[in-house]
């Protein structure tokens, strides 16, 4: 009798274990890579489909297995500029851009440091190359790509709404036009 006792709760334990959240978090500094040191190891296993988010504080920490969540301790706008720099440096990936439209509607006034986050951000971004989308639909893109495909979120100490930045990796070898070419 003990020992179907003793089977039963390892066998408990296991299915226990396997059911918790595999989300990765790295958030102990003194034991934790650096999230460029992370990044730089999973950029060459991501490719079209996946996801880099940079975020603010606020942004919730997701459970989805397949989302990685960093910390960086660099400032914002050094973060989207080192992001972009290692996506335009990979041979295989570039990325479309995307930001809340909710963006278009703040102010200095509504959201302090507003002024100053969209100055630093030219600086990191080219504005021409970021497409606007309301943070919902941009929220349920992500969602759903989460489900199959690896998202790596990094979070920063901003503290200004709609401030997240999301970068969708496409093939960089391969474009539309010669994927329908082979279609038709």
């Amino acid at each position: 009798m003990k020992k179907i006792i003793s089977h039963c709760l390892l066998i408990a334990c296991l299915i226990i274990t396997a059911c918790t959240n595999q989300t990765t978090i790295k958030t102990d500094k003194n034991n934790m890579q650096d999230w460029k040191t992370t990044l730089e190891e999973k950029l060459p296993l991501l490719g079209h489909r996946n996801w880099i988010v940079i975020t603010d504080m606020a942004y919730p920490l997701q459970s989805n297995p397949g989302i990685t969540t960093l910390m960086a301790t660099e400032s914002y706008h050094e973060v989207i500029a080192k992001v972009n720099e290692m996506i335009g440096k990979a041979p295989h990936v570039f990325a479309h851009i995307y930001q809340d439209s909710e963006q278009e509607r703040l102010s200095e006034q509504l959201a302090p440091g507003w002024d100053k986050y969209k100055k630093q951000l030219q600086e990191a971004l080219n504005p021409s190359d970021v497409t606007m989308i309301p943070h919902e639909k941009l929220i349920k893109k992500l969602d759903e790509a989460a489900k199959l495909y690896q998202v790596v979120i990094i979070k920063t100490d901003m503290t200004i709404p709609y401030t997240t930045t999301f970068f969708e990796l496409d093939c960089k070898y391969w474009d539309a036009d010669r994927e329908a070419a082979i279609r038709k």
